[in-house]
Parts: structure tokens; sequence; C-alpha cells
């Protein structure tokens, strides 16, 4: 679509002296006139791109969406009063924070607010079906507003105060897009005070370098600034140089912000973010390449295909049935339901999730024809299997987003893909998922590298303990609102399931922010062959004396948990959180422990002696191996968003819950725990997995080695927290094993340094073996025969990645 010139436009764009002297057809003219019309042909792509299009306005969801968008608008102008330091009397922006880094709840974030308001009554005016569409008072008091704006604060005489990013991201784009929607009410004057302040807040040394704020995601929306800058102010250098200054995000990185080969996506040097920043960067991109497709400035750099790429290496892997799992979300998990807008919810793993589907399928349309088809198939196939919170129900998402996602499910020609299985483990950022038919797990861990969690901003002050082995998990048609309904403002945030905490009391935010906190460890990480996994961590508490070695072998149908060597010496009480479900505000499932149902009152708690195994219903099964004591609790917890969010709902909130745990008790020594998560298993299943006792041989369980058989999938892993050795295996270094062997006669050795540390490694397998079919070059000599003997060389530069090794067994 094009617009068409407006004369106001015209005459800006062209030199009133050449029309004077019928220059018509002169090259200058001519220039101006073609350039003219790129920079239009830009403004209308853009106004298609944040509006949306191709859907019907009088259909729904569409339709009750454009009439909120109206009566917010509406209410947004009936409440606009300029005065000295706000546009809105609740929006006060007069006074500097105290605080100069961190309050983005505070006075900067409220001069962003609002001109995200200013945009919101932009696109009401400009959306059909508002109520406002093309109203002529409300663009006169949007207009009135951004010079109110520009003459009271965001200028070029400013000094930026409190958080950077209210003044270089969030209002130069909510200013430059409701400048693009308002383009022909503004005059040239005000077009060019709003970019002189844009220059002055986003100057070209903004993307000078690739360092501090201008990485990664952030690197991203400075670059839309730029390029929308150009775009409204017919400034071809600001387009290029936003362009060209998006070429660093794409190369795969070593260390710090950006897409690493294994698909770990790290912002803030130190936190996993593929849900949160790294789905801006996925959007930011996407509509940059879509907007400047096409034209003279289109993204041309061959590194585009590394973020195409990533789309199934590093965001699909953690995307199911719609949501993105919060342990690669960062802070973003503590944004429930906003203070200043309590009927709007922030986000969720289910809401966050959308977005990112809408951005893949955005992205889809400048990738290949082979790409663009299986991406929409993936988006389909998430959209259609999210009962716990469908898609275009999502009160967060734009109706551009919504148009994206309706014109997937909408589209015959497209079949949606099934949730692929499997396992994948991101040693560059301490995570891993495995997928199964049915279910889905991810494990967080933290190292020297990853952070035990971000707070910041206020932000998600009780996430101490989320890098702390907390293992998730969700079923396909089960347990998906797990950790969406009011899960982190409620939970206790010393029982996070699969972790081992000790009770210390620790103030909000300890650590530091930004990722301050980071444990003095190396080996975090494990081994994987893509379908099976030994994963392990050395986990020292956040500001504790805990010590403990805590593994997980991933397999077909559960995940054997071991954990040793657990101790601390500050008198604190130390716990394994086996399990901690959010039943919901009334949920009552039973728990059934060695076939006897136990009490379903709120609150109740028992402490289980001799359990073998426990079973939730309607979400699976719990095994333990040999038997031991488990304490259950049934609880209903309080609390309030702005608990963990200080910018967020003060309303108190309560959930139920229902916990296992092993109490290691005061300052233990050599404790230990081992458990088999069954997910998705009924009663039988799980009793009949605990009365098969030889389906699984703990071959050694201490803080020296950790690892399992088990015989009827042919699988041993082993985590050696040193050398030495473990059943057949015996290792020279600290290292990840796994091996399957297969029925064809075959077997698949995995090897991985956790560390990154190893120099030389050597392996030795008491198992026949006639020959090694394949190997990876860091194995410098194979020794075949009664045994099996692999030399590794120097491993301590594959970021412990897994080197797999393929054997004819004897």
């Amino acid at each position: 679509m094009t617009r068409s010139w407006s004369r106001r436009t015209f005459l800006r764009t062209t030199s009133g002296t050449a029309l004077t002297l019928g220059a018509i057809g002169s090259p200058t003219l001519t220039s101006q006139a073609t350039a003219a019309d790129a920079f239009s042909d830009l403004r209308a792509k853009w106004r298609t791109l944040i509006l949306g299009t191709g859907f019907t306005p009088t259909a729904e969801p569409f339709k009750s969406r454009l009439t909120h968008l109206g009566t917010r608008a509406t209410d947004y102008q009936a409440t606009m009063s300029p005065a000295t330091g706000s546009l809105w009397p609740d929006l006060v922006w007069t006074d500097p924070e105290p605080d100069t880094d961190q309050a983005s709840f505070g006075f900067s974030a409220k001069m962003n607010e609002s001109y995200s308001r200013l945009s919101s009554m932009a696109q009401a005016y400009c959306q059909p079906g508002t109520g406002l569409t093309g109203n002529a008072t409300l663009a006169t008091d949007i207009v009135n507003g951004l010079d109110h704006m520009h003459t009271q604060i965001y200028n070029e005489e400013q000094t930026r105060y409190g958080n950077w990013w209210n003044w270089q991201i969030g209002a130069p784009q909510a200013l430059l897009d409701t400048c693009v929607l308002m383009y022909d009410q503004l005059t040239a004057t005000q077009i060019a005070n709003y970019c002189a302040a844009v220059d002055h807040f986003v100057p070209d040394s903004a993307v000078t370098s690739y360092t501090g704020t201008s990485t990664g995601a952030n690197r991203v929306d400075l670059c839309r600034v730029l390029i929308l800058r150009g775009v409204v102010g017919d400034n071809s250098a600001k387009v290029v140089l936003g362009r060209d200054a998006l070429s660093p995000v794409f190369p795969y990185v070593t260390s710090g912000d950006g897409l690493y080969t294994d698909g770990s996506f790290v912002q803030h040097s130190t936190v996993p973010y593929t849900g949160s920043y790294g789905s801006v960067l996925l959007g930011g991109l996407g509509i940059l390449f879509a907007l400047l497709a096409g034209s003279s400035w289109a993204v041309t750099n061959s590194g585009r295909q590394i973020i195409f790429d990533a789309v199934e290496n590093a965001w699909a892997p953690f995307l199911y049935n719609g949501l993105i799992m919060d342990n690669v979300s960062g802070r973003a998990i503590s944004r429930g339901i906003s203070a200043t807008d309590p009927e709007h919810i922030q986000a969720d793993d289910h809401l966050r999730g959308h977005s990112i589907l809408a951005s893949i399928a955005l992205l889809a349309q400048g990738a290949s024809t082979a790409e663009n088809a299986r991406w929409r198939g993936l988006v389909k196939g998430w959209i259609q299997r999210d009962y716990y919170s469908p898609p275009m129900s999502n009160p967060a998402m734009g109706l551009a987003s919504l148009a994206r996602l309706k014109s997937v499910m909408d589209d015959t020609s497209v079949t949606a893909i099934a949730e692929p299985t499997g396992h994948r483990l991101f040693s560059s950022m301490a995570r891993a998922t495995h997928r199964r038919p049915g279910w889905a797990a991810s494990i967080s861990m933290a190292n020297k590298r990853i952070t035990y969690y971000e707070t910041g901003n206020g932000e998600n002050l009780r996430g101490w303990h989320t890098g702390s082995g907390m293992l998730y998990w969700w079923g396909d048609s089960y347990a998906n609102g797990q950790y969406s309904d009011a899960f982190w403002p409620t939970v206790d945030p010393y029982r996070l399931p699969g972790t081992t905490n000790s009770r210390i009391a620790l103030a909000d935010g300890a650590g530091g922010d930004w990722g301050a906190s980071k444990p003095d460890v190396n080996w975090v990480g494990g081994a994987t062959d893509g379908n099976r996994a030994a994963i392990g961590q050395y986990l020292r508490g956040l500001q504790s004396t805990l010590m403990a070695k805590k593994s997980w072998f991933c397999l077909d149908d559960s995940i054997i948990c071991l954990g040793a060597g657990i101790k601390s010496t500050d008198g604190a009480t130390i716990e394994t959180v086996i399990e901690n479900r959010n039943l919901g505000i009334s949920g009552t499932h039973t728990l059934t422990v060695n076939g006897t149902v136990k009490p379903v009152t709120h609150p109740w708690s028992e402490t289980l002696n001799g359990a073998t195994w426990a079973h939730i219903a309607g979400m699976g099964g719990y095994v333990f191996p040999g038997g031991t004591i488990v304490k259950a609790l049934r609880e209903e917890r309080t609390g309030k968003w702005s608990d963990i969010n200080r910018g967020m709902s003060t309303t108190a909130i309560t959930r139920r819950y229902l916990t296992l745990y092993t109490d290691h008790g005061t300052s233990p020594f050599d404790a230990a725990y081992a458990y088999i998560l069954m997910p998705g298993a009924n009663t039988t299943q799980t009793a009949a997995r605990a009365a098969n006792t030889g389906w699984v041989q703990i071959l050694v369980n201490t803080d020296i080695q950790q690892a399992v058989h088990v015989p009827s999938l042919g699988f041993t892993g082993a985590n050696f927290w040193f050398g030495g050795t473990v059943g057949t295996l015996t290792a020279t270094a600290p290292s990840a094993v796994m091996i399957t062997e297969k029925s064809d006669g075959t077997a698949v050795i995995c090897v991985s340094d956790p560390m990154r540390m190893q120099t030389s490694l050597t392996l030795t397998w008491n198992r026949a073996v006639s020959a090694v079919t394949s190997k990876p070059s860091t194995v410098t000599a194979a020794t075949t025969g009664s045994s099996l003997t692999l030399t590794f060389g120097d491993l301590s530069g594959t970021a412990g990645a897994t080197q797999k090794i393929t054997v004819t067994l004897g």
C-alpha cells in the first residue's frame, strides 16, 4: 500500500525556487521526488506493520479489541490535562528518581507512559471501529499532547535522569510511532522538533560500539529508533546507520550478550533471556526486515540467516503449547498485574509466548519458502494446542500481532506441526529442555557465567533460587497453568520444585541487581544424544554455606533425580523440593502415597515414612527407590504481585499448593536424595514402576560421582564430579558421560567437559567393542577389543558441548 503525498509533504521535500522556475523534471527535483516517495512508502508500510492488516474490524476478536481501544483512548483524551511537569495528573515526571539507575516505575517511566498513551490515542484515531476513527478533536489533542511533551521534557535541552531505557527506547519508539500515524496532522516544524529531541537522546554514538546497553535486544531497539527517526524525518543517513548497526547482532557469540551456537540467548551478560529480551530481538528484527524489504535500504547482511536458523535452534525448544518457558524470561516472570492499570495483565508464560509466535509469523515473510511453510506450521500447532490461554483471547497482544496469528489459523494450506520430542542442552546458559510425547520439562542451573537469577528496577525481588536446579514441567493437556496462574507471587520462594535450598532468610533482591549473583562453580552441564541426557549441577547456595551435587538423568517416560554431598554449616534447615504444584484457587487434587489416599483439606501436613511412591491426581507420579521419608504439605498461600515487583498490583491473591519435599535437617553434613519424576503417569503406572525395583540401578550417589543404569533402555549415565570408576566406566577427569546400547549391536557414547577446563581426558568402558564407526576430532585415540578406551585432547574450548562417538559392540 502506498499513501499519496500530502501537499505539505511535497512542499517540504522540494525546492520552492525550482517550482517557481518551472524546473519540473530536472535531475535535482526528480531525485528529491524519488526520495520523498521512498520515505512515504516506508511510512505507509510502518502504519500497516503496527496497525495490522487483513482483518475484519467487525469480526471478533478484533471488534471488541477495537472498541476497547476506543474506550481507552476516550478516557485518555478526557483526563489529559497539560500542566507543568505532566500531561496527565497521574503521570507526573517533574522530580528525578532518588536512585537514578533503577526506578523503572519512577518519574522517567511516567514520561514514557505519557508517550505510550498518546500512541494509543493515535492508533484509535487511525484504526477502524474504535468510535474515534478520523476524529478531528482527537487529532488536535494528540498533536497538542506531543507539543506539550516536547516543550516540557523531551527536547534537546533536557538532561536525562532515571532509567536510560525510557529516554532511549521506550519514549522515542512511542513518539515516532505516533509521528508516523499522525504525519499529515504535523507541521514541518513539529517534525523537525521531535526529530531533534530524538537525536539528542539517541545520538549516532548510541550505536558506535557494541557494548553496555547497546547489545542484543537493546541494540535492535536502538536501531529501530534510528531507522524510524530517519523515516519520519526523511533522513537516509539515519536509516542507513540504523540498518548497518544491526550487523553486530547477527553473529554467534562466545561470551556475553547474544546468540550462541548451542541455541542459548543471553542478555545482561549473565541472564538466559530467550523469552523476554530474546522476544524483543526476534520481534524487532522481524518488523525491521519487513519494513526495509524491497526498498533501497533492505537488510541484506548474510548474518540474517543466523536469526532465521535460531527460530528452531533457540526459540522453538522453549515454546510448548503456546507458552514460553519461564526459566528463560529473567525478571519478566515478576510482571503480573500492573499497579497503574489493574485490568491489564502484563505478562505470563503464555502471553509472552504468543508474542513470539506472532514474531515468528512475521519473520517468516522474509525467510525462504521452506522456512516460511514450516514456521507457519509450527505456529499453527502452538496456537491450536494452547487450551489454557487461547492466543486470540490474549489481552496483552496488539491488533497487528493478532492479525498475523489469525492469518495462520485461517490458512487451510498450513498443516499444524506437532510438538517435537527430544532433548536439548544449552550449556552456554545453563539450561536444558526435555520433551517427550505428552509432556515437556526444563531445568535451570547457575554457574560462574550464568546468574542464579536477575533482579533490577525493583523487579523479581524473590527469584533467588530459580537457578538452584529448578525443574519445571508441563503436560500436553494438563498443568499448563502451573506457572501462569499467579504462581510467582504466591509460591513459597524457598520451595521451588526441583531445587535444593537453605531456609536461611534472604532479603529482597539478595545478591545484587542485573545478574550480579553468580556461584563460584564450573561443573554445570551434561551430555546428550538428542533424546536422553545426563545433566549435573554443582550447587552452592546464594548467601549460604550450602553445597550439593545434583544430577538429572532424562529418559523416555521419566527423569531420575539424584542429590548427594548436601551440606551446610550456618545452622539453617536444608530442603530438597520434590514437587510444589499450584492447584489454583480451589484445587483438591488427590494425593496417593503407597496406595493410601491422603486428606484433601487445606491446611494439612504429614511426614510420610517409608514412602516408595506418590501420585498427584491429574498430574503425575513420583517414585522413591528403596523408600524414603517425604514431607507432604497442603496450604493456601497469599501474596501480591507488588511483593516481588514494586511496580505491580498490591491486591492480595490466594492459591492452593501441594508440596512434597525432603527435609535434610539443620546443617546436614552428607545428605542425599533420589526420586523419579513421571509426568502424566497414573497411579497404576507409578505403583508398577515402584514395584519394579530392578528398573533402575543407582550405581553411585555421592559427591564424587552420581550414576545410574537402566537395563531395559540400555542406558548408563554418569556424572564424574572428579575422576574415578563407576560400574563399567572409568574417567580420568571430571566429565559427564551417557551411553545408550541399541538392539542393532551398536552403542552411542556421549561425553562432555561441563567445567570447560579439561586439556585431556581418557574414558574407559569395560565393554567389548569391535569398532569405532564415528568420532569427533576431539578424540585423538581409540582402542577397541575387550574394552574401549577413548583418549580426548583439549576439551576446554568446546564450551561444554557433547562429543558423540558411535561404536559397534563386540
